[in-house]
């Protein structure tokens, strides 16, 4: 059974839910978001504890969607009221980013070619405090995540030097060069 999908949803002050037949609209101060739902496998109700997600039969696949929407729809919560945000570090040397006008600029060591031009989605908010830092805010999750990926996908670090572009808090398990793993040969 779905932990997460039994307990009923409180909504925060200043947002507000609407119930459709197939799909929950969830208003807030940042934006507003769609969670759709099977109609022929879940319930959706409004309780005086909160919103609902029910079960309308106890199938396998009911038990798994209603996890997945009940998870959809605390990040749709989470994400009208307080926003996601990723961040992403730059390590190199002449590695940097530069955000104007919509257009984040990335220059991550691609001799000829130049710097990679990546348009930000009008939705989300792009900051670079310093050259080797990005900082990016929305209210969705899931476009969040997948620009800090497209970004991240420019220069993926890599791991005998430690050199690429990564999120904030990622670990990178380095590797030792050839020289070092057999040493020199002696006889």
């Amino acid at each position: 059974m779905s932990r997460k999908g039994n307990k009923p949803f409180s909504l925060p002050p200043g947002t507000t839910a609407t119930i459709n037949s197939d799909s929950i609209i969830v208003k807030g101060n940042l934006g507003e978001l769609t969670v759709s739902y099977p109609k022929n496998l879940l319930e959706v109700v409004k309780t005086e504890e909160g919103i609902e997600i029910k079960r309308k039969n106890n199938e396998t696949i009911s038990n798994v969607m209603q996890g997945t929407v009940a998870s959809n729809f605390a990040n749709a919560i989470k994400g009208v009221t307080i926003g996601f945000t990723k961040k992403l570090k730059i390590v190199g040397v002449g590695y940097k980013a530069i955000y104007s006008g919509g257009i984040l600029e990335v220059h991550a060591g691609y001799s000829g070619s130049g710097p990679r031009r990546i348009e930000v989605p009008k939705q989300l908010k792009v900051s670079t405090p310093t050259p080797v830092e990005i900082i990016i805010n929305g209210y969705n999750k899931q476009v969040v995540g997948q620009f800090a990926a497209k970004i991240r996908d420019i220069r993926r670090p890599e791991p005998y030097k430690g050199k690429g572009i990564m999120y904030h808090d990622e670990i990178i398990v380095r590797k030792v060069g050839k020289t070092a793993e057999g040493g020199k040969k002696t006889k």
